[in-house]
């Protein structure tokens, strides 16, 4: 897994290539956590444009960066979905619960 972390207005893009699995989730946690904490962006979007699979592990750490966006005063979103993450959500009942854009300049814009 590879991740690319850009600015946006107010925050931070990170493009995420490849897999979110158990050998994977820790980098994207540490990613996410040197965002929200270290770096304390209040607004961080995971473009998942080109993530091909999910483990359970994977879901776990993108809940927990929710949770923890959010008790930073911060948020998370999630953009541009492949459609096998975009239906282990669904499944999951997660779709409801992440802010999900399928357009980088909409998601944004939606922090404003």
């Amino acid at each position: 897994m590879q991740i690319a972390a850009r600015p946006a207005t107010g925050g931070t893009i990170l493009d995420i290539t490849g897999d979110i699995d158990l050998a994977h989730s820790p980098a994207m946690r540490k990613a996410l956590l040197q965002e929200i904490k270290e770096k304390k962006t209040p607004k961080v979007f995971l473009n998942l444009e080109k993530v091909r699979y999910i483990d359970s592990s994977g879901i776990g750490e993108l809940v927990s960066a929710f949770t923890t966006a959010k008790n930073q005063g911060g948020e998370l979103k999630l953009l541009n979905l492949t459609k096998k993450v975009h239906d282990l959500l669904q499944i999951t009942k997660l779709y409801t619960v992440f802010d999900v854009k399928e357009d980088e300049t909409a998601a944004v814009k939606a922090f404003k």
